[in-house]
């Protein structure tokens, strides 16, 4: 675990997975296990924790190279998503997470036959969306950047989509605030639809922010992200 970047253990763990699934991603390595890389395993609550907070994109090598993932990788994932659902009173974006945990390993490695597969869980309400200002609605989209993945439908998706102009704005704004870490999210959406307007230069942009910010390896992995999904797009 690099200390120099772990104010916690939990900040340490989550560092450390988000750093192998950028490593993962940039070697397409679909054979290499996120979790085992990184040192966790299913009896490990820190590192269970941590998986909770990097949520799907622990599977995103294997989404976006459409690979089947590493079983440790799913077993770990599934470990969470039984572990830590959310509360009644949870915040939407939690809620939001959750479903998708649950949606991408269903998707991605659903359950043998006679294998105990997580609850359903329905998909949650998204209407808050449609009306929250466009700055909150940039640090909405972003905390829920894992979302942002081809063939993943979603309520949440749709209202990027529909406010690809909003979302352009919301990136500018975090650019010139120096939030990285939203910026890539913002950017990682902007990518996965399609529909930022020609004029925002997205590529360049996304470039400022790994340069800026890639010593956090959650700002490298969302501008890995888009990049894969953009490239995917062209050919």
């Amino acid at each position: 675990m690099d200390q120099t970047h772990a104010s916690s253990p939990l900040a340490g763990a989550v560092h450390d997975l988000a750093t192998e699934v950028v490593l993962a991603l940039r070697s397409g390595d679909h054979l290499a296990t996120v979790c085992g890389a990184a040192g966790i395993d299913e009896e490990n609550r820190t590192g269970i924790a941590a998986v909770r907070v990097i949520g799907a994109d622990l599977l995103l090598p294997s989404v976006l190279y459409g690979r089947h993932p590493h079983p440790g990788d799913v077993a770990v994932l599934d470990r969470a998503v039984r572990e830590f659902p959310p509360k009644p009173d949870a915040p939407a974006a939690t809620a939001w997470s959750h479903w998708h945990m649950i949606s991408t390993l269903q998707r991605m490695a659903p359950p043998a036959p006679g294998t105990a597969a997580p609850g359903t869980y329905a998909e949650p309400d998204a209407a808050w969306l449609e009306e929250a200002p466009w700055q909150a609605f940039t640090h909405q989209l972003s905390v829920l950047a894992p979302l942002a993945v081809p063939a993943a439908p979603s309520a949440v998706q749709r209202a990027a989509a529909n406010r690809a102009v909003d979302l352009s704005r919301g990136f500018v704004r975090a650019v010139r605030r120096r939030d990285w870490l939203q910026a890539a999210g913002a950017g990682r959406w902007l990518a996965a639809t399609g529909g930022e307007p020609a004029t925002l230069g997205l590529d360049r942009g996304l470039d400022f922010v790994e340069l800026m910010g890639g010593h956090d390896p959650r700002v490298t992995l969302h501008v890995r992200a888009a990049r894969l999904m953009a490239e995917a797009r062209a050919r």
